[in-house]
């Protein structure tokens, strides 16, 4: 176990201690090498949902000594998520072209964060109506929209299966939120972007207060779990210095998550310190603010659990009494159905096995 403050599974702890100090990986890459082969399979397909499969496996192969055997098997794994990564970048890169061309101007969040790893899906925003995104996404691209459910049509979000991309492409038109509720904090990720060149393809992305606030949403307001890659990403971040956190407070106040933006961030650091020993320093503001920390953190199947109750359904409670105070009614009346989706999605999933038809 990394700590006795935060429950952590063997194999997650394995991946975070080949990624976050890599340095001191030994114990971690003896552990690798001692599992048997489906087991080891079950570790790729940990680190694939945890978005490090290249950042642990570089490690692996590299500290691998005289086990040659070790070192073929993490190179192997490596070459195979290489031709992924690679037939995904140059589709993003095409889609990205014919959305600025068709008048969608569009700005790729989360996917590149985790760079050289890649998510599994491709995130896009745009301030352009989901018209036009359809139009661009069919008629030019040759896609078909998915499913959507309940929450994607508040959210405004848009999945389209591309052919010869096995990733989804998630276009979210004009909102963000899990019910839609942000406007104001969404246009900024076209606004505030700024360009990044990976293998000589030119992206545009969020701007490092924008990536935070993503990650918040995604993190704190949505899913209640960390993986591997948002330790990774914001450390990382943090560490840059490129962090403004006044105006990274300016753009959570806009949507009413400074608190969560500040426990997420406490968090990260948090986890990296029982690591490494160290993490970057937070302004007393940012911990003022934060409402708990990683000490309430916890291994649950294959990510890194906040409890909903009390610690995730507090963050709501916030984010709606603020938005309600900023008489923001088109945002709150959005929020409100927040209880209800969650309801229903929980009786399907007991029902069904999955929630999708509402999430």
């Amino acid at each position: 176990m990394a700590t006795s403050h935060m429950t952590v599974s063997h194999e997650l702890d394995a991946l975070s201690r080949v990624t976050l100090v890599p340095e001191h990986a030994q114990t971690a890459i003896a552990y690798v090498d001692g599992l048997a082969s489906d087991q080891r399979d079950a570790l790729v397909s940990l680190a694939d949902s945890n978005h490090v499969v290249m950042r642990a496996f570089q490690v692996v192969a590299n500290q691998a000594g005289n086990n040659s055997e070790l070192s073929a098997w993490a190179n192997g794994v490596m070459a195979k998520e290489q031709r992924r990564i690679q037939n995904a970048l140059t589709f993003l890169h095409h889609i990205c072209e014919e959305l600025e061309q068709g008048g969608c101007p569009v700005t790729v969040m989360k996917s590149l964060d985790h760079w050289p790893d890649l998510g599994n899906d491709l995130d896009l925003y745009t301030t352009a109506d989901e018209k036009r995104v359809c139009d661009v996404m069919l008629n030019r691209l040759g896609s078909h929209i998915e499913p959507r459910s309940w929450g994607d049509r508040l959210a405004n979000k848009w999945n389209f299966a591309v052919p010869g991309l096995p990733e989804s492409v998630e276009v979210h038109a004009q909102r963000l939120g899990q019910t839609g509720e942000h406007t104001a904090m969404a246009r900024r990720f076209v606004t505030r972007r700024v360009p990044r060149t990976l293998q000589g393809l030119t992206f545009m992305v969020p701007a490092p207060e924008e990536r935070i606030i993503v990650a918040t949403l995604q993190r704190m307001y949505r899913h209640f779990y960390f993986r591997v890659c948002d330790i990774l990403n914001t450390s990382a971040l943090l560490e840059s210095g490129d962090l403004d956190f006044v105006e990274l407070k300016k753009a959570a106040d806009l949507g009413g998550v400074w608190p969560g933006v500040a426990t997420y961030l406490k968090i990260v650091c948090d986890y990296v310190r029982e690591y490494r020993g160290a993490a970057p320093e937070l302004p007393p503001g940012v911990l003022a603010a934060a409402r708990f920390g990683g000490e309430i953190i916890f291994a649950r199947g294959k990510f890194l659990r906040v409890p909903v109750m009390p610690n995730g359904a507090e963050l709501y409670t916030r984010q709606i009494t603020d938005t309600a105070f900023r008489g923001d009614v088109p945002a709150t009346l959005r929020l409100s159905l927040l209880p209800y989706l969650a309801s229903a999605a929980a009786v399907a999933f007991r029902i069904t096995g999955s929630d999708k038809g509402i999430w």
